[in-house]
């Protein structure tokens, strides 16, 4: 098998099975063949067709009531399951050769930090010549507080080690920041290129809590810092120049090159994003559109 593909991780709620759903369209729509995988056994709400589901291999509910174990455990369970029967994914994934496959995986982040099965997997699929890109999805709400963003910071940079493979971080859900009103401190450039870091811990410190583990706190963001691997790519999923940014930056990552027809494609989208970009800086979704300033700007449009 030599193929190209995403393995979609984030914690729960980060937006992993729209992403499939709407990233599988936009790539079929540029003369793509998609294979969007479940891996997930604890989705049972699909929004897009599956060209192969976990669950018919094994589901959560049933290792938690064989096994006796909770939705952790259970999720934990079928992953290792799932890798003993990695034969049983080789057979379905050759079915659909020359396509480009998204996995949509599960959200337990301990199956990125620490836990092996999801890293023996992604290296078993590569050794059999899938090259793949971990697409790491973190919620944009993140970037409100100052304790949360280290958390992701952390979450990311430890899911990059564990992985080891191609990386890309995704602030999902930059649109919604504007529209529930989440307040960022600094320009939205500051988090996507994670930038001088000082700065949130001034934050913490204004925070009698929060001051309390300031030495912890600075030792966190200094491991950030020395690695100097983390940054992120912000996505509206509903803008598409977003997803051909996001997409360049992926294809990059994992070495696809995508054939004639296709680059006729994203030409062409990229003509019609020229006119939709306008109406995302008109609205406020674009560089710096966080601030106090540029929030009541919007408010004139919005």
């Amino acid at each position: 098998m030599n193929s190209f593909g995403q393995l979609i991780i984030g914690p729960p709620g980060s937006g992993k099975t729209t992403y499939c759903h709407t990233v599988s369209k936009f790539l079929e729509n540029m003369g793509r063949k998609v294979a969007v995988i479940n891996v997930d056994p604890a989705n049972d709400a699909l929004i897009y067709k599956a060209a192969v589901d976990i669950s018919e291999l094994i589901k959560v509910e049933d290792a938690m009531s064989s096994l006796t174990l909770g939705p952790n455990g259970g999720l934990m369970y079928c992953m290792e399951f799932l890798e003993k029967n990695m034969d049983w994914l080789m057979k379905q994934l050759s079915s659909y050769k020359d396509h480009y496959f998204l996995f949509d995986c599960p959200g337990q982040v301990e199956l990125y930090t620490h836990h092996n099965s999801m890293k023996n997997i992604t290296a078993n699929l590569v050794k059999y010549g899938l090259h793949l890109c971990a697409v790491h999805l973190v919620d944009a709400h993140y970037c409100s507080d100052p304790g949360k963003f280290i958390s992701a910071l952390l979450l990311s940079l430890s899911t990059m080690l564990q992985l080891e493979l191609p990386h890309i971080n995704v602030l999902s859900k930059i649109d919604l920041m504007v529209q529930y009103g989440d307040k960022v401190q600094f320009g939205i450039d500051f988090y996507t290129e994670v930038l001088d870091l000082s700065y949130l811990l001034e934050s913490l410190d204004e925070n009698p809590i929060t001051r309390r583990y300031k030495k912890l706190n600075t030792a966190l963001v200094s491991l950030v810092e020395d690695y100097s691997l983390v940054t992120f790519i912000p996505l509206n999923i509903k803008d598409q120049q977003c997803l051909l940014r996001l997409k360049n930056a992926i294809d990059k990552a994992n070495g696809y090159i995508f054939g004639s027809r296709e680059e006729r494609n994203v030409h062409s989208l990229l003509s019609s994003a020229v006119g939709a970009e306008y109406e995302h800086e008109r609205t406020g979704f674009v560089r710096d559109a966080y601030s106090d300033e540029a929030r009541e700007y919007d408010a004139d449009f919005l």
